[in-house]
């Protein structure tokens, strides 16, 4: 039985109503990799900038000139950290990589800021990763029981232990033995004195882009996480790496590698609801165009009588165009949005908590007042912003207001670099649609059934056994085992910081 609708207010009080950023699910790192370019560090920082949508907590590059890398790591973004004249002219080289950082509750500090790096018997190994392992937990305490010292609590600093406890080798063979031993998502980035190397696990879980960029002296290679990293230092696109290969950027050659079993291709689906930026082409689909199918099937699915269809900005924007065209009900944007909005720029005191998502979001009272009003967003987690999204569109006056959501109800929690909340904080797992429809004060709520996700993605439906995406979080059909979790079917506790 459904647990009751009174239960709902101490569900949401769980969460700080003043909190604009935790009602949302959280990519978690943007990489970015170059080989032969004599500004190395300059175009890593330029193609971080492009990638700030996936991680806002700190950034860091690497880079090597020959003899010597070079480090600068820092919490902020990466327009703070690297636009100094000072600070990037210190990073030499023709070789960098770099990354940026989303970090979870209890999980910041400088410590954690990638790219790592280690000596090796090989020379200097600087790395950063996009994902997450399942079974980090049993490996470092295999590791810890084998004489290791860990720096950090991230779980990508396994990489560099699995590297040295390997049993010799070069630095390719030692990573590929260290990758083995690994479960879970994975697309990292490696700099090493000779090579940039670019990897993503079978699965293919997370994205990465192989592109190049001629200059004067050659043409240089580029590893991003995604296409918009690469339009903006106007690198050419290659194509996608593919799951389970290792690309090694050296000497201006390419040279592909593919040690691992082949597996069933699991590709993220929400990369397409919400992660990658819109502008970029994702395993060969527009993002852009991937949402506008979106809301289009949204709306043969769910249709509704209305005056106005209004997207929650940003993300939301796409599918509602998508929805709007499909449905002929006009466009606007009923809500603006302020860009310059801080996580604690002031302090939340009881005078001014009720503002809540006023200082992230204002209704645009001309194109609601009156009107019954669709209300397009990408998702609902917690449910605590669409609430209050909800009533500052009923203060606008909207006549009726109707809420259609772009992906299936977020039921599960993601254990491959997502941060999302553990399943008892997410309104899907606990409450059905009728009861979601109460509880966050809408006329009506639909979310796209996830055979309409596949169709809006080119498949006739989600077929059982020949799965193209993850969808775990809709489902709870994890793709790999649980290996830390298998207890408790949550967060490992002293591993809970995600890249």
């Amino acid at each position: 039985m459904a647990p009751r609708i009174r239960s709902y207010r101490s569900f949401m009080l769980t969460t700080d109503p003043f909190d604009l950023h935790g009602d949302t699910l959280r990519e978690e790192c943007g990489i970015f990799g170059i080989m032969g370019h004599p500004e190395a560090a300059p175009m890593t920082a330029l193609g971080l900038h492009a990638l700030q949508h996936r991680g806002q907590e700190a950034c860091g590059i690497v880079s090597y000139d020959g003899e010597q890398f070079h480090a600068h790591r820092a919490i902020g973004h990466v327009g703070d950290t690297f636009s100094a004249h000072s600070v990037v002219s210190q990073l030499k080289g023709n070789a960098a990589i770099g990354h940026d950082r989303y970090a979870t509750t209890g999980g910041a500090g400088l410590r954690n800021v990638q790219p790592l790096f280690a000596d090796f018997e090989f020379g200097g190994f600087a790395i950063a990763h996009n994902g997450n392992l399942t079974n980090a937990g049993r490996l470092r305490h295999q590791l810890v029981s084998r004489g290791c010292l860990f720096q950090s609590t991230s779980d990508t600093e396994v990489f560099l232990h699995l590297m040295a406890t390997a049993r010799g080798g070069n630095v390719i063979d030692r990573l590929v033995e260290a990758m083995r031993q690994v479960e879970g998502a994975y697309s990292l980035i490696a700099l090493a004195p000779e090579h940039v190397i670019g990897i993503r696990d079978p699965m293919g879980f997370r994205p990465l882009v192989l592109g190049k960029l001629e200059t004067a002296s050659g043409t240089s290679h580029v590893l991003a996480s995604e296409t918009c990293a690469l339009d903006i230092i106007d690198a050419e696109f290659v194509r996608d790496v593919e799951p389970g290969e290792m690309v090694v950027l050296q000497g201006g050659k390419v040279t592909s590698i593919k040690p691992f079993q082949p597996a069933e291709r699991r590709f993220c689906i929400f990369e397409y609801v919400y992660f990658s930026r819109p502008d970029s082409v994702v395993e060969g689909a527009s993002v852009y165009q991937a949402r506008r199918r979106i809301g289009s099937e949204l709306a043969i699915e769910s249709p509704v009588e209305a005056d106005v269809v209004i997207p929650v900005p940003d993300s939301g924007v796409p599918s509602a165009i998508g929805f709007a065209a499909q449905s002929g009900v006009p466009f606007e944007l009923g809500i603006i949005r302020n860009h310059y909005v801080g996580r604690t720029f002031i302090e939340p005191s009881d005078q001014i908590r009720h503002l809540g998502v006023r200082l992230k979001h204002n209704a645009n009272r001309a194109m609601i007042e009156g009107r019954r009003v669709v209300l397009v967003d990408d998702s609902i987690v917690r449910g605590t912003t669409s609430q209050k999204i909800v009533k500052m569109v009923r203060a606008a006056g909207a006549k009726e207001v109707h809420m259609r959501i772009s992906s299936p109800p977020t039921t599960n929690p993601c254990f491959y670099g997502v941060d999302t909340p553990e399943k008892s904080k997410l309104l899907a797992h606990n409450y059905s649609v009728e009861q979601m429809t109460e509880l966050i004060g809408v006329d009506s709520l639909a979310f796209i059934s996830i055979d309409g996700l596949y169709r809006a993605m080119g498949a006739p439906k989600r077929a059982g056994n020949a799965r193209q995406f993850c969808d775990a979080c809709f489902t709870g059909d994890y793709p790999t085992p649980l290996t830390d979790n298998e207890a408790a079917p949550r967060r490992s506790s002293s591993l809970s910081e995600r890249t």
